[in-house]
């Protein structure tokens, strides 16, 4: 695996177009965008200790398995070099939302937002809507790579991140989380079969 040049960043260069392709597109859209090794900034290491501490060890893979936006940046977790053009393409299309997200709020009433109401810890209605607007791009990206299938086979995964420590518990309410997938996902079917029709030319 090759070594990420001085700075931490890594190279975006892949041996697939879909990911790139975007990155190309999140660059031009913010030009001050960069990929940043979590494990090359001391601030997410202070983050992930913090994170591991207030979820009593429920978070324990911040630097492993999670990608943070943070002051415009992707700081990509250990997992990033061993994903799929594919999987990267998903992954971008949820942090563009938080990159857009930013540029709409400004920084301090993005952070207010994603830690303070409710509660910073088990009950964050902020950061439950702001995760749950990108969340929604991860299912339609999920739908356009792969399959209306597999954006389905999601629900569960994306529960479990807003229901327990992943998130810091952010919205305990599986009901409620389940009830929002599945108005994207009638959404996305709907979507899908009016595009049949207008493929078929059926009224």
């Amino acid at each position: 695996m090759p070594q990420p040049p001085s700075g931490g960043k890594l190279p975006a260069t892949s041996t697939a177009d879909r990911s790139n392709t975007l990155l190309a597109e999140i660059r031009r859209e913010f030009p001050d965008f960069a990929i940043v090794r979590k494990r090359d900034s001391a601030l997410q290491g202070v983050i992930s200790t913090l994170l591991r501490a207030v979820t009593f060890g429920g978070q324990r893979h911040y630097l492993t398995r999670y990608h943070t936006v943070l002051f415009g940046r992707l700081y990509v977790s250990d997992a990033w070099p061993l994903m799929s053009d594919d999987a990267r393409y998903v992954l971008l299309r949820h942090e563009r939302v938080h990159l857009r997200q930013r540029r709409r709020l400004g920084d301090l009433t993005m952070a207010f937002l994603y830690l303070v109401p409710l509660f910073p810890v088990a009950l964050s209605w902020g950061r439950a809507r702001l995760e749950w607007e990108a969340y929604v791009e991860t299912i339609r990206a999920t739908a356009e790579v792969y399959d209306l299938d597999a954006a389905r086979n999601l629900e569960d995964e994306i529960v479990r991140r807003y229901v327990g420590p992943d998130y810091g518990w952010m919205w305990p309410f599986p009901n409620v989380i389940r009830r929002w997938f599945r108005e994207v996902m009638a959404l996305l079917l709907a979507e899908a079969a009016a595009s049949d029709r207008e493929g078929t030319g059926r009224p």
